[in-house]
């Protein structure tokens, strides 16, 4: 299983970004397909999930929207209306479930990372 995850870059606050994250390797539509995030000195954490339904966490909810195309086995986050507070390595990852997950540990692969940068 591979994840590829593209679409960083530096922004200034304000702006959208949208990434991309490429699986191959995998059933994707058996797949619960999410993002997480790290920034500097902190712990990874959730950002928004896709399976049946959606989630997100409460920091995101309304500005990143997360959506999937199975066809082409690729996941989307759009983020819009940056905050220097979104600076970090970005991660998409993949849980073996048709359940919403949320935790780090329900993931079972995982991709390279992003890196979004965030200016005031």
């Amino acid at each position: 299983v591979q994840l590829q995850a593209s679409g960083g870059g530096l922004v200034q606050a304000g702006d959208s970004l949208r990434l991309s994250c490429a699986a191959s390797g995998l059933t994707f539509s058996m797949y619960v397909m999410g993002w997480f995030r790290q920034a500097p000195g902190k712990e990874r954490e959730f950002v928004a999930a896709s399976g049946g339904s959606t989630r997100y966490a409460d920091s995101v909810k309304g500005r990143f929207p997360i959506s999937r195309d199975n066809a082409k086995n690729t996941v989307y986050l759009q983020m819009n209306s940056l905050k220097p507070d979104d600076t970090a390595v970005y991660y998409c990852a993949a849980a073996r479930t048709t359940v919403m997950v949320t935790d780090i540990l329900d993931y079972d692969y995982w991709g390279q990372g992003t890196q979004v940068t965030v200016s005031s």
